[in-house]
């Protein structure tokens, strides 16, 4: 589960790590109150969406006055707003954020992640900030410093200080660096987060006050890990589904892991191994796979039903191709489910169906008997054969009739 900027920087603060005052808005109504709140005579206004890239998108304005930032809300709140990171759709834009500018004097880069070859939270430093880290990491290496934290004396003083010799900060900057990543590494364990990212890391430079030199995340991102989602009531509130895909979240409410692909075959299985297995099939035999559908080992009617739904949801489906183990439960149970879902979701499109386990024949045998236009197959070659065919029939079919 991904948060906005705006609620990264909430949790950031909740763990001592300074970051811009700042206010969100849903409606150009609210915009003169947030910027009475603030205060000053510029702000950054900031788009709230789940993908970088905003700025060069158009995302980020500085404003100087509250008629640019109206101007700038009208503009895109109710909107998608397309970045290198989304599709050609975009994620729409329902919130924006006002933030009190700083004046920068250098920026940085921190993250903190699990590196699986070393087994450890990994914190990664770099001097080179405000770029993308993967240009950084393919480019210029030597100027990122990863630091593989031991998970029983957890982040120590002396690894911030090597991050800090790394970034080339005094040891006045080091001190705040401390409460960064320490806040960092906090935050990624009490939340069970996959990542959390600060770029920039700003050292704030002068703005005439005499008050640079403060570190400060200037910008805030944290991913946490669905498994564990759970266990964060508090987290669970920043979801925000507009900015997810409508199937998957549909898929998420039936308990069905779903991950929509590019292809015309819609698959339907059970075991996340055996899915990747029917995908590589379909593939090798010159189909190409609409989604990825595990149903899960307690195959019900209901959620049979609620599959095709999401199958048949995809204009692009041409077949599909339902391929489950009867394992937990009985083929003939299995088919069961599938017939009466076939009949409430009424198939528009050839469904081919392989069926393997404990009362195979007698699963068969009710399928073949339904009366539904329902192929089975218990080859597993075979059905990935018949319904790469039918998808190309299916097509030329809605070609011819065009």
């Amino acid at each position: 589960m991904n948060l906005h900027e705006y609620q990264a920087k909430q949790v950031f603060a909740d763990y001592g790590i300074p970051v811009p005052a700042n206010r969100t808005i849903r409606s150009v109504d609210e915009i003169e109150q947030a910027v009475s709140e603030l205060g000053g005579n510029e702000w950054m206004v900031k788009a709230q969406v789940h993908a970088g890239g905003r700025g060069k998108a158009g995302g980020v304005i500085k404003a100087g006055s509250v008629d640019e930032i109206k101007a700038f809300a009208e503009k895109m709140l109710g909107t998608n707003l397309v970045t290198f990171q989304t599709d050609a759709q975009g994620q729409p834009v329902n919130t924006l954020m006002i933030e009190v500018p700083s004046p920068i004097a250098r920026e940085l880069y921190m993250g903190a992640l699990v590196d699986r070859a070393s087994k450890r939270v990994t914190i990664m430093a770099s001097e080179a900030g405000g770029m993308n880290i993967e240009e950084v990491a393919a480019e210029t290496p030597e100027k990122i410093i990863t630091l593989a934290i031991d998970p029983v004396s957890g982040l120590m003083p002396y690894q911030v200080r090597e991050a800090g010799f790394a970034m080339n900060m005094t040891p006045a900057q080091q001190k705040g660096l401390m409460k960064v990543m320490q806040g960092v590494y906090r935050i990624f364990m009490d939340k069970d987060a996959s990542q959390v990212e600060i770029n920039p890391l700003v050292v704030t430079g002068d703005d005439g006050s005499g008050s640079g030199g403060e570190v400060m995340a200037l910008d805030a991102k944290i991913s946490l890990d669905d498994n564990a989602v759970y266990r964060h009531k508090d987290m669970q509130a920043f979801h925000d589904a507009s900015q997810e895909d409508e199937k998957e979240n549909l898929a998420k409410k039936f308990e069905l892991n779903y991950v929509p692909l590019d292809g015309d075959i819609g698959c339907m299985v059970n075991g996340a191994g055996l899915a990747m297995a029917t995908m590589d099939i379909i593939k090798n035999n010159g189909g190409e796979p609409a989604n990825f559908l595990d149903v899960g080992g307690g195959v019900t009617k209901e959620r049979v039903a609620e599959a095709l739904k999401l199958i048949l949801s995809d204009a692009n489906v041409k077949a599909i191709l339902i391929n489950i183990f009867g394992g937990i439960v009985r083929c003939d149970l299995i088919a069961e489910g599938i017939i009466a879902a076939a009949k409430e979701v009424a198939l528009s499109v050839p469904v081919v169906v392989r069926l393997e386990g404990t009362n195979v024949e007698l699963g068969r045998e009710l399928l073949e008997k339904s009366g539904l236009d329902i192929i089975s197959r218990g080859d597993f070659t075979a059905a990935a054969e018949e319904v790469v065919k039918a998808a190309g029939t299916s097509a030329n079919n809605e070609g011819a009739n065009a």
